[in-house]
């Protein structure tokens, strides 16, 4: 089971974007990296393509972080924390935060 997921809201932990906040547009499982909305962003130049309807220029986007460089936000403390998993009586598998043991995602 998987830590972090499409759509979790997580505070970036290191680099030039620390402690900004953002969900997680996409997950590249492969190579352990992690697309943060409005976090890591660079400028890509990208050149005009008619027929696809591109138009040439500069172009910021966001660029791909490690997945250890994000944690997960508990919204209830307001700060980092970790993910565990626990297994329910019914055998189903959940995500919690290992702070206060409180479910994720139901």
């Amino acid at each position: 089971m998987q830590k972090l997921r499409t759509g979790d809201e997580v505070i970036v932990c290191v680099g030039k974007s620390r402690g900004q906040r953002g969900k997680i547009t996409r997950v590249l499982r492969n190579k352990n990296r992690v697309l943060v909305e409005g976090a890591n962003m660079i400028k890509k130049h990208v050149k005009p393509n008619p027929q696809a309807d591109i138009q040439g220029g500069i172009v910021e986007k966001e660029a791909a972080i490690d997945i250890s460089n994000v944690a997960i936000f508990n919204s209830k403390t307001g700060k980092a924390d970790r993910v565990g998993i626990k297994v329910l009586e019914d055998g189903k598998r959940v995500r919690i935060f290992k702070s206060s043991g409180d479910l994720i995602d139901l």
